[in-house]
């Protein structure tokens, strides 16, 4: 029998992306593996029940989860789900591992062999796997739209018969892969961009995109890619001058985040009081806790005259391209470990290893154990 790959519809609320598009359906077929599909899975993000041909249809959800060898998700499956899936079931997408205990458990019971790709070792081997990265950087670009549709100010600058409109000035705060695209995509739309990270490092990828970098004299540089705590007297210091570059924006994009862990609330309420009137604030990490105070998820604020908004699912906003993303990152990090049909797992590879949520029972990422308690 060849490895059964299935894949159900997303049932969280707000999501629209699908774990496998047709193209990337095609590539595992190629490798000899079967697909399973419940029927719908795939039409929020507008593919077809017929643009996955000649993959298996089924009629609901429950016979994919018993069925597949492997199951592909975007969100989650919830414990319910995860009852379903049959002994030494393959679990490949965002597992959200540090949010619950209950599902680890069941992980282990039901002796699923689970990989969550938050837990993609940094290194270069794993970017074509980085589902994190990905998805930023629709985020990134979704943000800085959605902070130009909102803002009662053009973006570029504008001529006309009157005379001329200064373009907006926006400000990104965290330079990640979404901030960094947050300016790129705002630098396209004409605005004048500056950009702040803890990280100094990033002075030099902000200023690449012609943005100016705002300099607090504050480094954060931490492990991993991503930003250490700040301590008290480096807040007071970050706050002081920061503060005075938000004050001067027209829009502002906050994107500080780190997996797993609460969002720092970077943005003040005495800051935003000093924002322009008619000001726009687009905070990425609102379902995270969220960068600004005052940021509400899933919903739009006005503190004084200042617009806050706490979008939530931002990738499924653009739910073609972004499970295109998504599907070939997944498709990237279990490929290699199918053979003529069959999975062959390496637990060699340091990719594979350092994913590995649970396995054989157990719960095999240190980091979780400890997260969780466990």
């Amino acid at each position: 029998m060849p490895l059964v790959i299935g894949v159900t519809k997303e049932l969280t609320p707000g999501e629209r992306r699908v774990a496998l598009v047709p193209d990337v359906a095609k590539k595992y077929q190629g490798l000899g593996a079967a697909l399973l599909l419940e029927s719908g899975a795939g039409s929020s993000a507008y593919y077809q029940d017929e643009d996955y041909a000649p993959a298996e249809l089924a009629g609901d959800g429950l016979s994919v989860l018993q069925k597949a060898d492997v199951i592909l998700q975007v969100q989650p499956l919830g414990v319910e789900a995860l009852q379903q899936l049959k002994a030494g079931t393959v679990l490949v997408g965002l597992q959200q591992p540090w949010s619950s205990a209950e599902r680890v458990a069941v992980l282990r019971q039901k002796n699923i062999t689970c990989f969550a790709l938050e837990l993609l070792p940094r290194i270069s081997r794993a970017q074509s796997m980085d589902v994190l990265s990905s998805q930023a950087a629709v985020a990134g670009y979704e943000c800085a739209l959605i902070a130009a549709d909102h803002s009662p100010k053009f973006f570029p600058m504008l001529t006309y018969a009157a005379g001329t409109i200064r373009p907006a000035k926006v400000l990104v705060i965290g330079a990640g892969v979404a901030g960094l695209q947050a300016i790129a995509t705002a630098k396209r739309l004409g605005a004048m961009v500056s950009g702040y990270d803890v990280r100094p490092e990033t002075k030099e990828q902000i200023e690449s995109l012609g943005a100016k970098f705002v300099d607090t004299g504050v480094s954060a540089a931490g492990t991993g890619g991503y930003a250490r705590e700040l301590t008290d007297d480096e807040k007071r210091q970050q706050a002081e001058k920061l503060g005075r570059a938000i004050a001067e924006c027209d829009a502002l994009i906050t994107t500080a985040a780190i997996p797993g862990r609460k969002a720092p609330v970077i943005v003040s309420a005495e800051m935003v009081a000093r924002m322009k009137p008619g000001s726009v604030v687009v905070d990425m990490a609102a379902e995270t806790g969220g960068n600004v105070a005052g940021t509400v998820a899933g919903e739009k604020v006005w503190i004084g005259q200042t617009l806050i908004i706490g979008p939530t699912h931002i990738p499924s906003r653009m739910p073609v391209h972004a499970s295109d993303m998504y599907a070939k990152n997944l498709y990237n990090f279990i490929s290699p470990f199918i053979k003529d049909g069959n999975l062959v797992l390496d637990w060699e590879d340091e990719v594979m290893a350092g994913a590995c949520l649970t396995h054989a029972g157990e719960l095999r990422h240190a980091g979780v154990k400890q997260a969780l308690g466990l």
